[in-house]
């Protein structure tokens, strides 16, 4: 039996009101969207959610389901299989390409076991026989929404974590971080991806990163390069053609728009296009309809969009090359893929990971680079970026053999390199800084919390409240940025 707490005498003074514990932040109330048509079932779910601590919003058709997701932005959904215009089966799958975090729990009548079954299959986190109990509801809901937000945990933790390689890049560099998260965090969206970098940087790596990532990962990824293909050509490359429309037009031909339906369209050098065929490239963009060379029919394709350019766009805009409306259309989230020459220790990782590939390719003994080798990648500034870096490593492979790539076996622009410019010797070294008082000193330091805070209110400011674009710029995931604002809003 515990002991009882002595009385406090009346000497014993109270502990000071300003030093008591400060309240601990109440959580924000789990937000459910709840499908379901009839009235009747709406109404005691709804209030079986109140009693449970859940925050609900209902709606009775698949169409107003799909506008209450985009708008509210919920943490779970329970949905019917079984809605005036829509088949359960099919709104799941669209909410759940919309937002493939999002938890569905779908209900289903006794007997109907197999289409829960299938709804599972669809990517369904658990699912309710009907009827049943609040308690086995709140259960499950409960459970729903925390393994979705373990999974966005163990996600930001994993991307917050420095890696080494992702989706055929290789390199730990910080910029290279950041690149990484953006290209993960867009793949999900429907947003048109606009990648800007030097030639050799990796651009169509990066493109095809975002397809294998994106929902639609299973369709085709189609590329065109619009500096590749001669202007009188790029239209029917992009559009498709049919018998007739120009000499040489023996057959119909399926145009990239068509053959990129239900995948990524890729379009690198982009502002090499001409301008004419910019403007029906916009309309294509914003219709998703377009017309083959030589025909009349409208023809529509569901594809989203990459585009890159190793061009400052801005500037092409200003000097009339390239279509305002165009590029602001195109250019949703932005992904600059930095320089081999800003790197740092890649240039090594990656000579290494390319040798090891050559090596085997070409039948040597090649086991790595020696130090000299490595001190002249480092010190070379790399102007054709990776694809220069891999020419010299094959070249070093296919002239000679050893245990060691040395720097003589490397080609002659890279022994010739410039080192580093140095500081002169015989420079003054700079002034003392003025001694400050140490309580001076510590109150220039902020917490970072508050930081972090005014980084991201900034950011969402200036992408004028869009989350998703904010959370891009920021290097973080959407849900991260949405959880913490949600915290901040219940701490008051």
């Amino acid at each position: 039996m515990a002991e009882a707490e002595p009385p406090r005498g009346a000497g014993d003074a109270a502990p000071p009101r300003g030093l008591a514990d400060p309240p601990m932040p109440r959580q924000p109330q789990p937000r459910v969207l709840l499908v379901e048509d009839t009235a009747s079932l709406a109404a005691v779910y709804g209030e079986y959610l109140r009693a449970s601590g859940f925050a609900s919003r209902h709606a009775r058709t698949a169409e107003e389901a799909f506008r209450l997701a985009a708008q509210e932005k919920p943490d779970c959904v329970l949905l019917d299989l079984r809605l005036p215009d829509s088949d359960g089966l099919t709104v799941l799958r669209v909410l759940r390409r919309d937002s493939p975090d999002l938890p569905v729990v779908v209900m289903t009548a006794h007997g109907s076991v197999a289409t829960a079954v299938d709804a599972m299959r669809a990517g369904a986190a658990d699912f309710l026989v009907k009827p049943f109990a609040a308690e086995r509801l709140a259960v499950t809901l409960t459970n729903a929404v925390e393994r979705a937000a373990l999974r966005r945990e163990v996600r930001d933790l994993a991307a917050a974590r420095p890696r080494s390689q992702f989706q055929g890049f290789i390199g730990a560099a910080p910029a290279m971080q950041a690149v990484y998260r953006i290209l993960e965090t867009a793949a999900a969206s429907r947003a048109t991806v606009f990648i800007t970098g030097e030639s050799g940087t990796g651009k169509e790596l990066a493109a095809e990163a975002v397809h294998k990532l994106s929902p639609r990962r299973d369709g085709p990824f189609i590329a065109i390069n619009c500096a590749a293909i001669p202007k009188d050509l790029i239209e029917s490359e992009v559009f498709g053609h049919v018998r007739g429309a120009f000499t040489g037009a023996v057959a119909d031909r399926q145009g990239a728009a068509a053959a990129a339906d239900g995948g990524t369209l890729f379009l690198d050098e982009l502002c090499e296009m001409d301008l004419g065929l910019q403007g029906k490239l916009l309309r294509f963009i914003q219709t998703g309809t377009f017309q083959p060379v030589g025909s009349t029919q409208l023809r529509r394709t569901d594809a989203r969009f990459v585009c890159a350019t190793n061009r400052d766009p801005l500037l092409e805009v200003r000097e009339g090359r390239f279509r305002e409306d165009l590029y602001y259309r195109l250019h949703v989230v932005p992904v600059s893929l930095p320089p081999l020459r800003d790197r740092g220790a890649d240039v090594v990782t990656i000579a290494e990971a390319m040798l090891a590939r050559s090596a085997a390719e070409e039948g040597r003994a090649f086991r790595g680079l020696a130090e000299d080798a490595k001190a002249a990648l480092l010190a070379h500034r790399w102007p054709g970026n990776v694809r220069e870096l891999e020419n010299a490593v094959r070249t070093a492979v296919v002239l000679h053999d050893g245990q060691w790539v040395t720097a003589a076996m490397l080609p002659q622009t890279l022994r010739d390199a410039p080192a580093r410019p140095a500081a002169p010797r015989d420079a003054a070294p700079p002034p003392p800084r003025a001694a400050m008082p140490e309580a001076d000193r510590l109150r220039q330091i902020r917490p970072l919390a508050t930081i972090e805070r005014e980084a991201i209110e900034r950011a969402v400011e200036i992408c004028e409240g869009n989350i998703p674009k904010a959370a891009a710029h920021l290097g973080i995931s959407p849900s991260t940025l949405y959880r913490k604002r949600a915290a901040w809003e219940a701490a008051g």
